[in-house]
């Protein structure tokens, strides 16, 4: 569908462009929430084919300040017994068209000497997951790709962040098939996510964990792998 504004600023004020993907549920919905309530933002909700998106984004505004990349999906169970189909879907969607919108919206970001890039990973990015292998995978990939890019934009003004959030109290469980059912950690509202989002928009920040406290066992992983996989394997 084509790009709409949402609650945004009043139109004939000028102001920066916010593109959010993702933004019809859960962390995309909180996000889209929050950038309209700064009230400076002019907002751009995501469809389901957003290379078409930011094309007619870039048409309609003429410049994307900021892109949210936060559609995503995912799926649950071993690797083993994964279809071919959900593969090629968790792989594109979260992955390859978040590597595409980025190819379209940053070179107008660089040209101008300002921008961000925020995109949505999560823990299972930077850990690993047993029976989300495929999932991890596309989502360790994002902060490859980001750090990459922080490497290329050095000495310019456009910022890249990739929020990583542990469980989030949105469909997303349902949708993959397999609800959530740790005791702990207790999945954070979508809003904590969208108000981290927010904050490293508008104030400029790299990679955030949400909760915060996920950084801790994230610097165990990098610092000592083999104890990490060890109390993985203990605890699940």
């Amino acid at each position: 569908m084509p790009p709409t504004p949402r609650r945004a600023a009043d139109p004939r004020r000028a102001g920066p462009v916010v593109l959010v993907t993702g933004a019809s549920s859960g962390i995309g919905e909180a996000v889209a929430d929050r950038f309209a309530a700064d009230g400076r933002w002019r907002l751009l909700l995501g469809g389901r084919d957003e290379e078409r998106l930011a094309a007619e984004a870039l048409a309609r505004e003429g410049r994307v300040d900021a892109l949210v990349a936060a559609a995503g999906v995912g799926w649950a169970g071993p690797f083993t017994t994964m279809p071919a189909d959900p593969v090629d879907r968790l792989i594109g969607l979260n992955l390859t068209s978040v590597v595409h919108l980025v190819r379209l919206l940053l070179p107008g970001m660089a040209e101008r000497g300002a921008g961000h890039l925020v995109m949505i990973g999560s823990m299972a990015g930077r850990v690993g997951v047993a029976n989300e292998a495929v999932y991890a995978a596309t989502k360790g990939g994002l902060l490859a790709f980001a750090d990459s890019l922080r490497y290329e934009l050095a000495g310019t003004r456009v910022g890249v962040t990739v929020v990583l959030p542990g469980a989030v109290d949105t469909p997303f469980f349902a949708r993959r098939g397999v609800p959530y059912h740790r005791d702990h950690p207790r999945p954070v509202p979508p809003e904590r996510v969208a108000e981290v989002v927010w904050s490293a928009v508008v104030r400029g920040r790299d990679d955030v964990f949400v909760p915060g406290w996920l950084a801790m066992p994230a610097r165990v992983h990098g610092a000592v792998p083999g104890f990490f996989r060890a109390l993985a394997k203990k605890f699940g």
